[in-house]
């Protein structure tokens, strides 16, 4: 449900800020930049798009754990080893917000991107 509402939310800030552009002063200034508007569209766009992937990797983290003793790709270890540093693993009923803010920090330091790096070489 969080992803859904985050990626919903991503939707409605993919349309163009150009669409609210409105003449104003009499029609003498007939374009108006909406330039401000779509940087700060785009601000809260990448933070969302953060906690998407942040989730998914929290989910995906907490599927592998659950499906030991099989073991996941290196890369893949190393990412879910590198967010378990911080984030316990399956466990108890318990509130997921503190883990999943964890998880969200964990995407945008990079420090998921270098896990996976460590094991593959450079992917960006």
């Amino acid at each position: 449900y969080t992803q859904a509402a985050i990626v919903s939310e991503l939707k409605r800030l993919a349309t163009p800020a150009s669409v609210d552009s409105i003449p104003s002063s009499a029609m003498q200034e007939d374009h108006v930049s909406m330039g401000w508007s779509a940087a700060r569209k785009l601000r809260r766009a990448i933070d969302g798009l953060g906690r998407v992937l942040a989730v998914e990797l929290y989910t995906a983290a907490r599927a592998l754990d659950l499906r030991a003793p099989l073991t996941p790709a290196p890369a893949t270890a190393a990412v879910r080893d590198g967010l378990r540093e911080s984030v316990e693993g399956p466990g108890t009923d318990r509130w997921l917000a503190p883990e999943i803010e964890e998880a969200v920090q964990y995407v945008a330091s990079g420090r998921a991107l270098a896990a996976a790096e460590s094991v593959t070489g450079a992917l960006v």
